[in-house]
């Protein structure tokens, strides 16, 4: 089987979708050799062939870019519909909820949440605007639909009107290099962002969804009312209407105590998280969440909200709380800063909940709904 997955979340830095769309193709080529994957955007993006030096990639996995500015100039109405056909492709997957609406071969499509639909105010109107049109559209015409959480399904039915059977949940997992990290190991990165000793650690995109004002007050308020002192640290690229986080640390008078990194590489993640003593995560919203499952699988205690598919994610390896709660979010800081075998529980505990998530489940839970819809078209 030939198999071609979007590959556009991988031409600008990787975020969640980036990391969802490396991790499925790598895994996905090393545990399938009989099959064929190919990576395929209109946008030129890095990717290193097999047998490069230093280079990990199976040998049936590759790319293919064809440039936006030639002669098929629609992507998804035109230029992606042809390529399919010359190629020829057995199955796309459009990793990110985009599909051909006039496809040869049979489609599947993740969507990753519903964020544009349930939390609009999170967003940029002209996305919603597109999203709300486009989704329900490659919805109904993909032949199969990847959700990563039993909470995106249910969302799926209920606001885009999808039978139940056509949608199949398949649990993302963090990456292979999210492992505990010992001190020698992680304090050339801590230094590298001019890191203090003790330290509390986000990461994620800088934007309303994340719910960074609570988290913010949340840490004012520990600061006030408790001898702890880490630094917060705030990791990610700022995703829009981020001012808000800013002025409210100037507000607060917290720019000594608070660091942006901006938006940090991969390779330097499991550093971090290795080297923070909570990992702090009070998102309104998460079709998955990858963040807080890559802290625990580096062994951070970690702290997140209730919110949406998180407690999925967490179930009872962390500290949860209401998102619009930044009191409670305060006391299971203090908690956890104040209590080492606390710390230490959640830590194993992390390391467990975490272990149970695996790419190569993914991959071969993936795998079987190419071969279903494959078998489907053929008939």
């Amino acid at each position: 089987m030939r198999v071609a997955l979007d590959a556009i979340p991988l031409v600008a830095a990787k975020t969640g979708i980036g990391h969802y769309t490396d991790a499925l193709a790598q895994s996905l080529a090393r545990i399938h050799s009989d099959h064929q994957y190919v990576l395929l955007s209109p946008f030129d993006f890095a990717f290193q062939a097999s047998g490069q030096s230093g280079n990990g990639t199976p040998p049936n996995l590759s790319k293919m870019f064809f440039p936006v500015r030639s002669v098929f100039r629609k992507w998804w109405l035109v230029g992606l519909p042809a390529m399919l056909r010359i190629s020829p492709l057995d199955v796309f997957h459009g990793t990110n909820y985009c599909i051909p609406v006039f496809s040869p071969c049979p489609t599947v499509t993740t969507i990753h949440d519903l964020s544009l639909f349930t939390q609009a105010h999170t967003h940029e109107n002209e996305n919603v605007v597109r999203g709300k049109r486009r989704i329900p559209l490659m919805a109904r015409r993909a032949t199969k639909i990847i959700a990563p959480s039993e909470w995106t399904k249910r969302e799926i039915i209920e606001h885009l009107g999808i039978r139940e059977e056509k949608i199949r949940v398949i649990f993302e997992a963090a990456r292979t290099g999210m492992k505990p990290l010992l001190p020698p190991e992680f304090q050339a990165v801590v230094a590298k962002y001019q890191l203090q000793q003790h330290f509390v650690l986000y990461v994620g995109t800088i934007e309303p969804r994340k719910n960074l004002l609570t988290l913010i007050r949340s840490y004012d308020e520990l600061l006030r009312t408790t001898t702890h002192r880490p630094q917060l640290v705030l990791c990610g690229g700022r995703g829009w209407l981020f001012d808000e986080v800013f002025k409210l640390v100037e507000k607060l008078k917290l720019q000594e105590q608070v660091r942006f990194t901006g938006y940090v590489p991969d390779e330097d993640l499991p550093a971090l998280y290795s080297a923070a003593e909570i990992f702090l995560y009070p998102s309104l919203y998460e079709g998955f969440g990858l963040p807080p499952l890559e802290a625990m699988a580096c062994g951070t205690p970690t702290i997140s909200s209730n919110a949406s598919s998180l407690p999925e994610v967490v179930g009872n390896a962390g500290l949860t709380h209401d998102p619009n709660d930044w009191q409670s979010l305060t006391g299971h800081m203090a908690k956890l800063l104040g209590d080492r075998v606390a710390r230490q529980h959640f830590r194993q505990a992390g390391l467990e909940q975490a272990a149970r998530f695996s790419w190569d489940r993914a991959a071969r839970e993936t795998q079987s709904v190419y071969d279903e819809v494959f078998e489907q078209w053929r008939r």
